[in-house]
């Protein structure tokens, strides 16, 4: 395998990261819900950019209303996946258990209070399930 001095994988405990203006690029793919404290995760990963740097996160596209999953049409699925195994990973570890089906509404709250100040959410048309966020500190 090659190497690539501008690269670096790290596995981490995001809410102990303790990082400072270290990253140009952080992403999360299908995980800041299960953790235990989610907003401790994305301040520690607001933290950990470098101005102008960005966080790519991936997360269930659905609503924080119920009633508006309705139609949606893996909604059962989604809260199936969400009860059984999102918030147990999360409630286990006596955290916030928010599950996957957290909701948009939520989601957005919470990377507003983690003082992301460029935040957009883009879809691929070939995904239902999935919101790609692209956040700039």
């Amino acid at each position: 395998m090659p190497s690539l001095e501008n690269v670096r994988f790290v596995a981490h405990d995001l809410t102990d990261l303790a990082e400072s203006a270290a990253y140009d690029l952080v992403t999360a793919f299908d995980i800041v819900h299960d953790q235990q404290n989610p907003a401790a995760v994305l301040a520690a990963i607001y933290t950990a950019l470098r101005p102008g740097g960005n966080f790519l996160m991936q997360d269930i596209r659905a609503s924080s209303h119920v009633h508006e999953n309705l139609e949606h049409p893996l909604g059962p699925l989604l809260y199936t996946i969400s009860t059984m195994h999102c918030m147990t990973v999360s409630l286990a570890q006596d955290g916030d258990g928010l599950g996957a089906v957290r909701g948009e509404e939520l989601a957005v709250e919470m990377r507003e209070d983690a003082a992301f100040d460029d935040v957009r959410v883009e879809t691929l048309k070939h995904d239902i399930l999935n919101n790609y966020c692209v956040m700039t500190k």
